[in-house]
């Protein structure tokens, strides 16, 4: 949602030129391609001018804090990430949720301390952003009201989600510490289970420490977090969870970056039952764009998943690291390039080394590290990468969540440098890309605002109100 740019002016030319061609057609000799051309052309000019207008939200980025330091190369500038404000701003993307990304670790007062301080961190980062790095170019939202009137001001809008309520601890006070900082929505668990909730990564052994739901300090954390008006989001807890977080919760929810199961068997979507659970409750499911989310063939990856877990057992390779989680050695900012296109890093492939393993071969004996590459060489020819998801793929999972749930609960995420990121939309620059399908697809310029923006605005401003009413019914 932008004033009249160069950018934009550049565009209505295009598209002034396309009309043009349809209304004065090129003599019949002309090549077939040329026409097809043409209006390839015309229709990217078109689906640009409509992103050019269209409020856009991401609810799912995550960020290392190395990135956001004053004085140095940084977030403001063209970084080797898939998201930067640079990106942002040439890609038309206006608004994100920060991810306060913490991997999951031991339940104790030390690993609780060691996640709290990897939360205080990213929340420290994305002030700095805004508050110092750049400040005439972005700032924080705390409620709907304030993400429209940022955006409407020009400039573009940071929020944050706690992607695992792991550092809360024992200590539910610290709830109201990560809303006050900007926290507008938690997930009660990540990558395994914890203190407050079942992790879904619990379902292939039916491995639960809550009997496949939430704790009972998870669920004063959700009464804590309807009373502050912060979302609850549900893409990370088991199933079972899940549900229960249906029946506690006095506010609708938000799935931040979640696809469908009927497409896609990962216990990490949502299956048909959860889905219109969470229609039922007013909430809204973002879509991710995370490719081994968007398309999987089950048996198969499940075949190839055990095979490469054991032979990363073999080595002690932790496949599942991540970068800026609890513990994680900070990697430090890196240029990008000019220009249009994403460039690298490209998205982690279904096939070769991932930057966090690569990590871990480097601090191995080279012998030890060339033997394992040599093994992973040959599981990766008994199984081979399946083709690589689209946006066509992704726009799937929105069209299957749109008929089942109706248009009001969908939205879009990207999990950009968490692991998210297809063929043709793998960084911020690449967000046109979406509203191109959607429109493709026959999607209005109405209903494909609310799938950018308006669902998620609805449901948080929908929580904003019922966290007014408990407080004032309680008298606080």
């Amino acid at each position: 949602m932008r004033g009249l740019t160069s950018t934009t002016l550049a565009t209505a030319f295009v598209a002034c030129a396309a009309v043009a061609c349809a209304t004065n057609p090129v003599p019949s000799t002309a090549p077939a391609t040329t026409s097809a051309s043409t209006n390839a052309d015309a229709f990217m000019a078109r689906a640009r001018a409509l992103h050019e207008r269209l409020l856009t939200i991401d609810t799912h980025v995550d960020i290392d804090p190395e990135n956001f330091q004053v004085g140095t190369l940084n977030y403001a500038q063209r970084l080797n990430t898939q998201v930067d404000l640079t990106k942002m701003e040439q890609g038309g993307l206006d608004a994100i949720f920060f991810s306060i990304y913490v991997g999951q670790g031991p339940l104790d007062a030390a690993g609780y301390e060691a996640a709290w301080t990897v939360d205080t961190a990213k929340m420290n980062a994305i002030h700095r952003l805004a508050e110092q790095i750049a400040p005439s170019r972005i700032a924080i939202a705390y409620t709907a009201d304030d993400v429209r009137r940022i955006a409407a001001s020009g400039k573009k809008v940071a929020l944050m989600g706690v992607e695992n309520g792991y550092g809360i601890g024992t200590d539910i006070t610290r709830v109201k510490e990560l809303y006050d900082r900007g926290g507008r929505y938690l997930s009660l668990a990540h990558n395994g289970n914890n203190q407050l909730a079942d992790s879904n990564t619990g379902e292939a052994a039916n491995d639960w420490m809550w009997g496949n739901g939430v704790s009972p300090l998870g669920k004063q954390v959700i009464a804590e977090m309807n009373r502050l008006g912060m979302m609850v989001d549900i893409s990370h807890p088991s199933r079972g969870a899940i549900m229960q977080i249906f029946a506690l919760t006095k506010a609708p929810v938000i799935a931040s970056h979640s696809g469908v199961r009927a497409l896609c068997d990962n216990p990490r979507n949502l299956d048909d039952d959860e889905l219109r659970a969470l229609a039922k409750n007013g909430g809204v499911a973002q879509m991710v764009a995370y490719w081994g989310f968007v398309r999987c063939d089950a048996a198969y990856d499940s075949d190839r998943a055990r095979a490469l877990a054991a032979l990363n057992q073999g080595y002690g390779i932790n496949s599942a690291r991540r970068g800026g989680g609890a513990g994680a050695a900070p990697r430090g900012p890196t240029a990008g390039v000019p220009g249009n296109s994403c460039g690298a890093p490209r998205v982690v492939p279904r096939s070769g080394i991932s930057p966090a393993v690569e990590e871990q071969l480097a601090a191995m004996p080279a012998s030890r590290a060339n033997e394992y590459r040599e093994k992973l060489k040959a599981l990766e020819s008994r199984y081979p990468a399946s083709p690589q998801a689209t946006v066509k793929d992704y726009v799937d999972h929105i069209d299957y969540a749109v008929k089942l749930m109706g248009l009001d609960h969908v939205g879009i995420s990207s999990d950009f440098d968490g692991g998210g990121g297809l063929a043709d939309y793998n960084c911020a620059l690449e967000s046109v890309n979406v509203t191109a399908e959607l429109l493709r697809r026959g999607y209005t310029e109405e209903q494909i605002g609310k799938i950018w923006s308006g669902n998620v605005l609805r449901v948080m401003s929908e929580v904003e109100r019922v966290g007014k009413q408990l407080r004032a019914s309680s008298g606080m």
